[in-house]
């Protein structure tokens, strides 16, 4: 259950992410592709008004300043002097077939205003068309003309041919007394498509990569987030487990012995109805410690506080179980600090059945013609309260575990009476004062556990 949840958590926070991340890089890729785009339109439209400038300074265009302003720039450049094209178109469209055909993907062809033109490029002829029929009617393609002292304007636009390869294109129109001169510049958009087209590739291979990351991230989070969820959803099992295990041992004696009460004569029935009251009592007890226990777990252990005075407390507490150990022949003894101490706010109930449960515990252990030693002393600015007997004691082993729900030691197992719940109780008691409890061996043999209550 806990897998198909944990995959299932780990399929819905990645996903999410993913979702983020794909939304992000496509909003950052669509900016920066614009942003490509606007940076080189602009630079293609500088080097416009550039050569635009040159062109008005001079009386003479020669094929070498032709060849180095393409050069330059990577363009094409096509001219038309009163309608008629230049020698250097013809240049360009006397190259081989192929070659014409791949400077088209570059953008380095020709175009011409005469449809009859032999050299007419097709490349430079779709531009044309496209400047004639489209941009009069089509003002948003359009960049406004700009006029100089030498009757000088230009219109820089962009269109798609009929291979769906983009350009750019400046259409520069020269007037001079009565002649005029036109040239179409023609840059390709080629290399900004791959280094667009590279970009994406990039952001793939990194989205890629990072949603990897975050599913492995995400499996991981998951099972450790689960992890105390599962280990707890055992533990409750096995308390389940175990408490019906224990209630089920009394319960099966009361059921036994009413059943012997129907054939047994009156004498006898008095003896069954004694164990029925004693595993009755049993069961109430147990029950009730299973409910401080759900209370606790639940955090509805409700702490009733009010002064007390913990010498007190540990007297009386010592006091009530004196003739229980002495009836075992086991001595008691105790010790309290020689100065006054302060009043304590705590729940002296709970406090009194924490002290009931360790002492309790060591009459039922502690041989005949043993000893019990009850302290309470102020060290490292907390109360400890200390019970220390001279039983068998705890193995290192089952130190670890003598505070889990349950458990009880090898050498306890078979004494009645006790469910393994009492230091379980005790513990969750103690740490609801925000203090400690643990246990060490006493010197001679014997176990000794502590209460430690801050001041």
């Amino acid at each position: 259950m806990f897998q198909k949840v944990r995959i299932r958590l780990t399929l819905l926070c990645s996903g999410i992410i993913t979702l983020l991340i794909i939304i992000m890089s496509f909003l950052y890729l669509r900016i920066s592709e614009n942003n490509l785009y606007r940076n080189q339109f602009y630079s293609f439209q500088n080097d416009s008004n550039t050569i635009i400038i040159n062109l008005e300074q001079q009386s003479v265009i020669t094929m070498e300043w032709l060849s180095k302003m393409e050069a330059q720039g990577n363009y094409q450049f096509y001219l038309l002097d009163n309608g008629h094209p230049f020698l250097y178109n013809t240049l360009h469209d006397t190259a081989p077939a192929e070659n014409r055909a791949a400077s088209s993907s570059d953008g380095n062809t020709s175009v011409s205003k005469s449809k009859t033109s032999s050299a007419l490029s097709d490349i430079f002829g779709e531009a044309w068309t496209y400047y004639e029929s489209t941009l009069p009617q089509d003002s948003s393609l359009e960049e406004a003309s700009s006029l100089s002292p030498y009757t000088a304007w230009h219109r820089t636009f962009s269109f798609t041919d009929s291979g769906k390869n983009d350009y750019f294109c400046t259409l520069i129109t020269l007037e001079r007394n009565t002649s005029q001169l036109q040239i179409m510049i023609l840059s390709s958009l080629a290399g900004l498509e791959k280094q667009i087209r590279e970009q994406r590739f990039l952001f793939l291979l990194i989205d890629s990569f990072t949603v990897a990351l975050l599913f492995l991230f995400s499996f991981f989070f998951t099972g450790k987030l689960l992890a105390p969820i599962e280990e707890s959803r055992k533990k409750q099992l096995s308390f389940v487990a175990a408490a019906s295990h224990e209630l089920r041992t009394p319960l099966s004696v009361i059921l036994s012995s009413l059943e012997c009460c129907h054939q047994a004569s009156p004498d006898e029935v008095a003896g069954f109805l004694a164990t029925i009251e004693k595993q009755a009592a049993l069961m109430k007890s147990l029950v009730n410690d299973l409910l401080t226990l759900s209370a606790s777990d639940s955090g509805q252990l409700v702490l009733s506080r009010s002064t007390a005075e913990l010498d007190t407390l540990l007297l009386d507490t010592f006091e009530a179980f004196e003739p229980l150990a002495a009836r075992k022949s086991i001595t008691m003894s105790v010790s309290l600090p020689e100065e006054a101490l302060t009043p304590y706010s705590c729940d002296e109930m709970r406090i009194r059945q924490v002290l009931s449960i360790l002492i309790q515990n060591a009459i039922s252990y502690t041989p005949a013609g043993g000893h019990i030693h009850l302290a309470l002393s102020v060290r490292n600015h907390q109360y400890l309260f200390s019970v220390a007997d001279n039983g068998p004691g705890i193995a290192d082993a089952d130190k670890e575990h003598i505070f889990e729900r349950f458990y009880r030691a090898e050498k306890s197992r078979n004494t009645k009476g006790h469910f393994g719940l009492g230091l379980s109780i005790a513990c969750e008691i103690v740490t609801a004062h925000h203090g400690h409890l643990w246990v060490t061996d006493t010197n001679g043999g014997g176990s000794t556990f502590f209460i430690g209550l801050p001041c």
